[in-house]
């Protein structure tokens, strides 16, 4: 259970430092995506995700979008 606790933690620790790193890292720690993707495609993918939700997701974890 230790596994899946780190990974919540991890999202937890994401919201209160507002820090999207912590977003990246939990996916990175998850069990079933780390034995399906590489930790490339895992950056991808979270990236996906977190512009798919646009505006309903707090501004500091939107991606940020090249100038």
């Amino acid at each position: 259970m230790r596994t899946q606790i780190n990974v919540q933690e991890l999202v937890v620790r994401a919201m209160v430092d507002e820090e999207p790193e912590h977003i990246h890292h939990a996916a990175m720690l998850d069990p079933h995506t780390a034995s399906e993707l590489d930790l490339r495609q895992i950056r991808a993918l979270v990236g996906e995700l977190l512009a798919a939700h646009g505006d309903t997701i707090p501004a500091w974890a939107r991606p940020r979008r090249a100038a």
